[in-house]
């Protein structure tokens, strides 16, 4: 019988936190790449997808190698007070790291399919760039950017290498339902970990399923709006 829920609680804050900012983190960077970045395009894209091919692991070595003690920014966060490592930001950040290629995919292909000669027209107009990216370009390019954040979100929910080396596992702290699984395995808790399989797979298909539901809603309401359509 499974009387301490942290894990749930712990990984529902993650991933809500971590999708947060991968959204914005996404749209700007698939902005950026798709209409503004002219050399190195292909290296740039690249490096963003870099941590969607990369095991797990290695990323959390590489967390540790960037926000550790001994390096440079380890340092400075040392000196002002900030432990990132082993800490339950150290869970927000692996699952930004291992998420946001996902966004940033998703987003981008969405953007890409845009009619360019909207954002001419509203130039014409005399609209800032700032506000023809949200009233012009991510309304269009909305039902790829949903569908990349609840891809996002389900990514995030589910880490656990990348975790596991930079966050550790720590009861109440950072253990997530990827950590309780594993570990419950390992100490031979078949029951306790069955529990929790079946919790984040309901999860996950819940969340699956509101988005599949409000894709169809809106389509169904652009329809009627659109005579013809």
């Amino acid at each position: 019988m499974i009387t301490d829920y942290s894990p749930l609680w712990i990984s529902l804050r993650t991933a809500t936190t971590a999708t947060f900012i991968t959204f914005f983190l996404g749209l700007l960077g698939a902005w950026y790449v798709t209409f503004y970045l002219k050399k190195f395009k292909g290296m740039v894209d690249s490096l963003f997808t870099l941590p969607m091919v990369l095991p797990p692991t290695v990323l959390g070595v590489l967390l540790l190698l960037i926000f550790g003690r001994n390096s440079g920014l380890g340092q400075v966060l040392h000196s002002i007070g900030i432990q990132v490592v082993f800490s339950w930001w150290a869970t927000v950040i692996a699952a930004v790291v291992v998420s946001f290629p996902l966004m940033y995919k998703t987003t981008k292909g969405a953007f890409e399919q845009v009619d360019p000669s909207l954002f001419f027209a509203a130039r014409t107009l005399g609209a800032s760039e700032w506000r023809i990216f949200w009233k012009v370009m991510v309304p269009i390019a909305w039902p790829g950017i949903a569908a990349g954040t609840v891809l996002a979100f389900t990514r995030a929910l589910g880490e656990f290498g990348a975790t596991l080396m930079f966050a550790g596992n720590i009861p109440g702290k950072t253990q997530t339902i990827p950590m309780a699984i594993f570990f419950a395995v390992e100490g031979g808790q078949m029951d306790r970990a069955i529990y929790w399989v079946l919790l984040i797979t309901l999860l996950t298909i819940f969340v699956m399923f509101m988005m599949n539901f409000w894709n169809t809603y809106q389509k169904k309401r652009f329809s009627k709006e659109v005579p013809g359509r």
